[in-house]
């Protein structure tokens, strides 16, 4: 595993892209006790919006900006370590920070200080480069200390605290040797048990959902204590280079091990003793949700517009759908009439379709032997610059990771951007054969095969490689999840559209089916945490109108429980995108290049896609006029039936 920007797509137990809440997660940065209540900040703020620079530049600010933001980021990863290593940078590797009070004092205060700081810096004054940082770091800084302030999932969510992620990443990352690794391991062992204790300080009223969620990932926290440190370290005894003796080595890691199974334990017994005044809801509820929407999404809708606008894209969509089933239905049920009911006759054969699928031992294998697949068409289509010299490694997903995402990249940071990516799939082991065939069904021949665009290639792991090489660290650091989840579905769309699969109606189908998920994502997230929704009625709404398996559908409602907001970023970054592109398509006509819309698009490394449209449009020398992005997202499947 390589430094971890941890996006993963709703697949396995959990499933789901795990980009919910600012990478290491602002959650996990923050588990402190506040200095300040909520009703005392006056730092709320909606998503950012960009500063125009104007024509005449009276005093340029760009090189004080410049030093800023180097001031900036090196107190910053002085402050967050753990973050700094998931992104690639080492300096602090070895501090694992303890979670209690002074800690959360610190880091608000340093927040507030550069908020500040940031006024001194005038917008129309710096390039459009760097106005638009400053406008990322204006976002983030407010957003961090709202986290803190008025979220405050460091008290009810346990699965925050887990200190495996960055200690995995400095286990399997070869930026030094052996000995200096273990050197760094050593020290960031020493901080484990003050670090738990800090964890049960901070935990007020857990909801049970995500103590049973910490649980399970704590259990493979302990494995890689237990297992995977030894196994990497086996051989180095070496003795000059190494700041201990075997034996402190061994006591530390025992240590630290004592420690995960003490909080184990105590979440345990919660489930059977549960906290006197109850557990806490997991909904967040209106106020909270439409607050932690603007501040994740920085979207140009509320939560409740967009879960509207998925309502209408989801019945435009059952249409489109409806229309194949219609065309392909004597193909596959020659003897058999069209059922009144349209929906059911595209149920009907979207089981017959899934009943093609891989064998649950090879899951794995196949996956492996299509990534070359989707190199190769990409590259024939000249759809998106790829670079062989990054390489793409499929392996299973470590233990400690498992239980919230099915499958999910691990990509290298832009301070160390050669570094292997990950493409981390669960294994099918915990289920039985009733279940691994229902997950088989789901990700069958063709389903299978767009989960691989997304994830991989040209998804998830083409857009981060992009991104790494962005000029601007802010952008590709502080990223905006509804662009990287948006990238990844629009990257779906994008092969559909050049004509893999040979264009055949069952992909398109197929494709239908998968994005129907992306639609139904919005509206289950909004209907559970706002409007009440039932787990009845969220597995009704997914098996009977998103045509999912009951064993995807059990799996997304348990992850919809454990997660708030960030299901909603693949049905909006989608539509931003697109609507994007057609905006430029309109504005250049002739001269509109699809392969360099991609390339430019991704220059801008992981920044909203409201800030990415400020720049590209700012390079075209054409008047634009906003494209309905809606609009855009409800016909984004016109050509299904065709």
């Amino acid at each position: 595993m390589k430094v971890f920007f941890v996006f993963a797509l709703a697949i396995g137990l959990l499933a789901a892209c795990n980009n919910s809440d600012k990478n290491v997660t602002v959650e996990q940065a923050q588990q402190v006790q506040p200095s300040q209540s909520p009703e005392q900040s006056n730092t709320e703020v909606p998503a950012p919006q960009i500063s125009e620079p104007t024509p005449a530049v009276v005093l340029d600010q760009n090189a004080e900006f410049d030093a800023f933001k180097t001031k900036f980021l090196q107190e910053f990863w002085r402050l967050h370590p753990s973050f700094g290593v998931y992104v690639g940078y080492y300096d602090h590797a070895g501090q694992l920070m303890v979670p209690n009070g002074e800690l959360r004092a610190q880091r608000r205060a340093f927040f507030v200080t550069e908020l500040q700081a940031l006024k001194q810096f005038d917008a129309n004054r710096l390039s459009i480069a760097n106005a638009t940082d400053w406008n990322i770091l204006d976002a983030e800084l407010r957003s961090r200390i709202w986290y803190i302030d008025a979220y405050r999932s460091y008290e009810w969510n346990p699965s925050v605290y887990n200190p495996a992620g960055a200690l995995g990443v400095i286990l399997t990352t070869d930026y030094r040797s052996i000995e200096e690794r273990k050197n760094t391991v050593y020290d960031y062992l020493a901080n484990v048990p003050a670090y738990y204790q800090a964890a049960i300080a901070n935990l007020k009223t857990p909801t049970r959902e995500h103590t049973e969620l910490a649980i399970r990932q704590s259990k493979g926290t302990l494995n890689l204590l237990q297992k995977q440190v030894a196994e990497v370290f086996q051989n180095v005894v070496g003795a000059g280079e190494l700041t201990y003796t075997q034996d402190q080595f061994a006591d530390r890691l025992a240590a630290a091990a004592d420690s995960v199974n003490g909080f184990i334990a105590m979440l345990e017994q919660s489930l059977d003793e549960p906290p006197e005044q109850g557990w806490r809801d997991f909904r967040l509820g209106e106020e909270l949700y439409e607050k932690k929407f603007a501040h994740d999404i920085a979207s140009q809708y509320t939560g409740e517009q967009l879960y509207q606008r998925a309502l209408t894209a989801k019945a435009e969509l059952h249409q489109q759908m409806i229309d194949i089933t219609q065309a392909l239905w004597p193909t596959y049920f020659d003897d058999q009439a069209l059922p009144d009911n349209k929906l059911s006759a595209v149920k009907q054969l979207i089981d017959k379709l899934s009943e093609q699928h891989v064998s649950r031992d090879d899951f794995v294998d196949e996956i492996k032997r299509q990534i070359p697949q989707l190199e190769a068409f990409v590259s024939e289509k000249q759809l998106v610059d790829q670079d062989p010299t990054r390489p793409l490694v499929v392996r299973l997903t470590p233990e400690y990771q498992r239980g919230f995402a099915g499958a999910s990249v691990n990509a290298p940071g832009p301070y160390d951007a050669t570094a292997n990516t990950y493409y981390n799939v669960s294994p099918l082991d915990n289920y039985s054969d009733e279940q691994a065939e229902s997950y088989l069904r789901e990700y069958n021949k063709w389903i299978l095969q767009i989960l691989n665009i997304h994830e991989a290639i040209p998804g998830h792991y083409t857009q981060l490689m992009h991104a790494n090489k962005s000029p601007s660290k802010i952008k590709s650091i502080f990223a905006n999840g509804s662009m990287i989840e948006g990238w990844a579905v629009y990257a779906e769309r994008l092969m559909l559209e050049a004509g893999y699969a040979d264009n055949a109606p069952e992909m398109w189908l197929m494709y239908g089916k998968w994005n129907l998920r992306v639609i139904t994502n919005t509206i289950l997230d909004y209907g559970i945490h706002v409007l009440g929704m039932s787990k009845e009625q969220a597995l009704e709404m997914m098996i009977e109108e998103a045509f999912q398996e009951r064993t995807e559908a059990e799996n997304k409602w348990q992850r919809a429980t454990v997660s708030q907001v960030q299901l909603t970023s693949y049905f909006n970054g989608f539509a931003e995108i697109l609507a994007l592109r057609e905006e430029l398509k309109n504005l250049q006509g002739d001269a509109f290049d699809l392969r360099a819309f991609n390339n430019g698009f991704l220059s801008y490394g992981n920044a909203p896609v409201s800030v990415i449209r400020k720049l590209m449009l700012d390079s075209s020398p054409v008047d634009s006029t906003p494209v309905d992005s809606t609009q855009v997202s409800s016909d984004s499947v016109e050509a299904l039936a065709q």
